[in-house]
């Protein structure tokens, strides 16, 4: 067990990471984590409630003097993305996550680090205990299921909360101030097809795409990384053409909201074709590293001989899915007219499976322009129609339109500032911050999203730069101490 960042500045931050990270909590699995918390708050001896849907409330009252200043909500969320390396055995329903120094980073060993939303929920549980900061009324909101349907923010209701400000502490570059995010959709793909034989002659392999970085289906799709459900279905549809290629199974992909690194194939191909199969993988693992050389550089095509399978997709279902996974946009679909560098339009090719007559295709849609967005619904619509799939979108949940004009934004700039001698940078993010659902149960709420630097968060390159937690850190614990009277 590997502590050695309980040493680090600001040690109450990192103290509440530590216990995070000995608690398992993937999505859908914060049973543990939301106990730990409303244990925490009892303990105490703050007003603690856990909602109906699972959040757990945790009330402040202000510091004495500071009973006139405006109620602030400290907000994160608890689950963490679980995403690992094919090689690490880890179970994270079970084990905690294995942290480590590296230089000026805090990484995890194989696995992603949890730092998103992990800090957040410590810098709260931090303020929550101290007993030398100066603040308002404060209540902490530690939401359930972001990652994958933000069910705990769906869930919230009216009434529990007092406060006038909400500080989300989700977001990923310090130095920088988020007033506004992206909305999304989730596209579930459904196709049906016949199985039959594999021919006679026929030998079967395994075919992998693997080594890609993945990362956040949001905040790093503007890096132009490899899809392996995109690349696995190029090749597919290429050695199909050429050398006869069948698909048994194909399993791309785990979550909606990471870009997939790895996609694995059962192919069947003519005896025959072996030598012509063998060759097309290796070039085009060749012509695909060429291509993404500056951002992938460990990309892998290869292909191992496997045992029969006993049935493969019938050959004109094949080439229909294929051409369909193939005209499927992916990546980046529009920047943003209105902010330099945002990401207005994407989508996130999320998840293939194709097994025993039946084919899904999962996608996660992101804009922060709504007709944007229903725009790509009608395209992605469209492609999977011709090929005579169902599609369903569901799980939609509304951006968080900028308020240049924020109190709360006046006032950190001009904190910022003081502080450090820069003025920090305002942005909006090509991502599903839970501010849009959470101002629209509570539209009195004066917004802003913060946080220390995380890079590569829901792969396992995710890390959390040591130095910006300490500046993110004082920044709260400031801005806390001036928060505007009421």
């Amino acid at each position: 067990m590997n502590n050695e960042i309980l040493n680090l500045e600001p040690k109450p931050l990192w103290k509440h990471f530590y216990s995070l990270t000995q608690i398992p909590r993937p999505s859908k699995h914060e049973e543990q984590c939301r106990q730990f918390v409303k244990e925490f708050g009892e303990k105490l001896g703050l007003h603690t409630v856990v909602d109906e849907v699972g959040n757990v409330i945790i009330r402040k009252p202000a510091t004495p003097g500071m009973e006139n200043r405006m109620g602030v909500v400290l907000q994160g969320h608890l689950d963490m993305v679980p995403q690992k390396n094919s090689d690490k055995v880890h179970d994270f329903t079970k084990d905690p996550i294995e942290t480590r120094i590296d230089g000026e980073w805090v990484k995890a060993n194989g696995t992603t680090l949890g730092a998103d939303n992990g800090m957040g929920v410590a810098a709260a549980m931090a303020v929550l205990e101290a007993t030398d900061l100066q603040h308002g009324m404060v209540e902490a909101l530690f939401t359930i299921d972001e990652e994958t349907g933000m069910t705990g923010a769906f869930g919230l209701k009216p009434g529990f909360l007092e406060a006038d400000i909400l500080m989300n502490l989700d977001s990923e570059d310090e130095g920088e101030l988020y007033i506004g995010c992206a909305g999304g959709t989730n596209a579930t793909v459904t196709f049906n097809y016949n199985q039959v034989d594999v021919p006679a002659g026929y030998i079967a392999y395994n075919l992998t795409v693997k080594g890609l970085k993945g990362g956040h289906s949001g905040v790093d799709i503007h890096l132009g990384r490899g899809n392996s459900n995109k690349l696995i279905n190029r090749f597919i549809k290429l050695d199909h053409a050429c050398c006869g290629l069948r698909v048994a199974t194909l399993n791309g992909g785990s979550l909606r909201n990471a870009i997939p690194r790895e996609s694995f194939a059962v192919v069947v191909i003519p005896a025959d074709k072996k030598e012509c199969f063998l060759n097309k993988v290796k070039e085009y693992e060749a012509t695909i590293r060429k291509e993404l050389s500056a951002v992938e550089p460990d990309l892998v095509v290869v292909a191992t001989p496997t045992e029969m399978p006993a049935k493969i997709m019938d050959e004109k279902a094949q080439i229909t899915f294929t051409n369909a996974i193939y005209a499927c946009p992916n990546g980046v679909v529009r920047m943003s007219n209105e902010m330099e560098g945002l990401v207005e339009t994407s989508n996130n090719l999320a998840i293939v499976k194709v097994e025993n007559g039946s084919a899904t295709v999962l996608c996660l849609l992101r804009s922060s322009v709504d007709s944007a967005k229903a725009d790509l619904e009608s395209q992605i619509e469209s492609v999977f129609h011709l090929a005579g799939a169902e599609i369903l979108f569901d799980g939609q949940y509304p951006g968080w339109k900028p308020n240049p004009s924020s109190p709360i934004l006046k006032k950190m700039l001009e904190i910022y500032n003081n502080k450090f001698g820069v003025t920090p940078k305002i942005f909006a993010i090509h991502a599903g911050l839970e501010c849009g659902l959470l101002g629209g149960v509570y539209p009195n709420w004066d917004m802003i999203s913060f946080g220390p630097t995380i890079r590569f968060p829901h792969s396992p390159d995710e890390k959390v730069n040591i130095a910006s937690v300490v500046k993110f850190w004082d920044f709260l614990v400031e801005t806390l101490k001036n928060v505007p009277v009421k």
